[in-house]
């Protein structure tokens, strides 16, 4: 498993988000509060954060553990970004080791993390692989479970999903083939365009805090004991804007796609939704 968490709003320094919460990111490292399974995620970290005016997120990755990291406390602290994603690792069994194999990953704009594993991983994974054109399985940036998450959830973006569907036909058709294979999954996605904040829960923690009209934030669990933290309940979709957050829950059907993108069976999540502001 992982920690991971994501913020849109006012320009801030990564430090502010990162590091200075007494049980932020930085510190969740090496002692989570709220982490279900693993009890260190000292097998990488990244953070990515988008420019002003510039749609294409910069990235910083590190097969390390974030705190042995000498470089992380300059560039946390002069860097100002009205968005950003960040995660630190603990690594699948049997997933590539190193610094490609660490969230975010990237690609038309987006950062991407995931917090959980592919069950049975990779036995349990190959149907899913077979749902990917050959070109996306040769430009995996790593052998991990991740790295494979995100090429599916990238294919349906690129079809011209909404961000929402994406991620919840993406989660249900990743369940449904590793339950196949009488396999658990562990599905907390997290993605961020620099705009908006989509997140699922599926088997781990997830919290949002917002404040409205000035910045939103969602993390596996909260950095501070201080107000204004919301727990997401699990098989949930999340999104976030510093306007407003968005949860609705997630369905378990399993949607597939080809390796053309188009849909074989078309699977909406159920109606229902908390609009929380």
């Amino acid at each position: 498993m992982c920690r991971h968490l994501a913020y849109l709003g006012v320009p801030v320094s990564p430090a502010e988000v990162l590091v200075e919460p007494p049980y932020g990111l930085y510190r969740q490292s090496w002692s989570p509060r709220m982490q279900r399974h693993g009890t260190v995620n000292a097998d990488g970290f990244g953070l990515g954060w988008y420019a002003e005016g510039d749609p294409q997120p910069a990235r910083y990755r590190r097969a390390v553990p974030i705190w042995a990291d000498e470089n992380l406390a300059d560039l946390a602290r002069v860097i100002r970004t009205p968005a950003l994603l960040a995660a630190v690792r603990s690594a699948t069994a049997g997933t590539a080791a190193g610094e490609a194999a660490a969230a975010p990953y990237t690609g038309d704009g987006w950062l991407f993390s995931h917090n959980g594993a592919v069950g049975g991983w990779p036995a349990a994974a190959g149907e899913l692989a077979a749902l990917l054109a050959p070109a996306d399985l040769l430009t995996l940036e790593a052998r991990c479970d991740s790295a494979l998450v995100w090429a599916l959830l990238r294919r349906r973006l690129r079809a011209g999903q909404e961000v929402g569907d994406a991620l919840a036909a993406t989660v249900g058709e990743i369940a449904a083939a590793v339950a196949e294979q009488r396999q658990v999954a562990r599905l907390n996605l997290l993605v961020t365009d620099g705009h908006v904040i989509a997140a699922t829960t599926w088997g781990d923690t997830l919290f949002h805090r917002l404040e409205l009209g000035r910045s939103v934030l969602v993390a596996s669990e909260p950095g501070d004991d201080g107000p204004g933290w919301t727990p997401v309940p699990d098989r949930s979709v999340l999104l976030a804007t510093p306007e407003a957050v968005t949860v609705r829950p997630l369905t378990t059907a399993a949607p597939r796609v080809n390796t053309t993108g188009a849909p074989r069976v078309n699977t909406t999540a159920a109606p229902r939704e908390d609009r929380i502001r």
